[in-house]
């Protein structure tokens, strides 16, 4: 079976805000089978535009990424987010 993945593409507006984003959101996508596989770090740009930070969770499946993103708990925290972050969040199935 195919993996899942929330894919994140992520520029911070209030830093010291988001960090309760960062906080929260950790525990509840990992109950729901996540696995942080990229969050932040070094990146560059080397073709197009792009938000400022990147993300990747993966899931073992499609539809329990799709489960995860759209938990009423997760939602909350997105929120979080939302109020002081710019974002695109993607949810991509992978190769088998």
């Amino acid at each position: 079976m195919a993996k899942g993945y929330i894919m994140g593409h992520i520029t911070v507006r209030d830093a010291e805000s988001y960090k309760e984003y960062v906080e929260k959101d950790t525990p509840i996508l990992a109950a729901l089978g996540g696995r942080f596989v990229i969050r932040g770090g070094q990146s560059e740009v080397v073709e197009g535009e792009a938000l400022s930070r990147h993300i990747l969770i993966e899931f073992d499946s499609y539809e329990l990424a799709r489960k995860a993103y759209h938990d009423p708990e997760y939602q909350v925290v997105a929120d979080i987010r939302r109020r002081n972050a710019d974002s695109v969040i993607i949810l991509v199935e992978g190769t088998e």
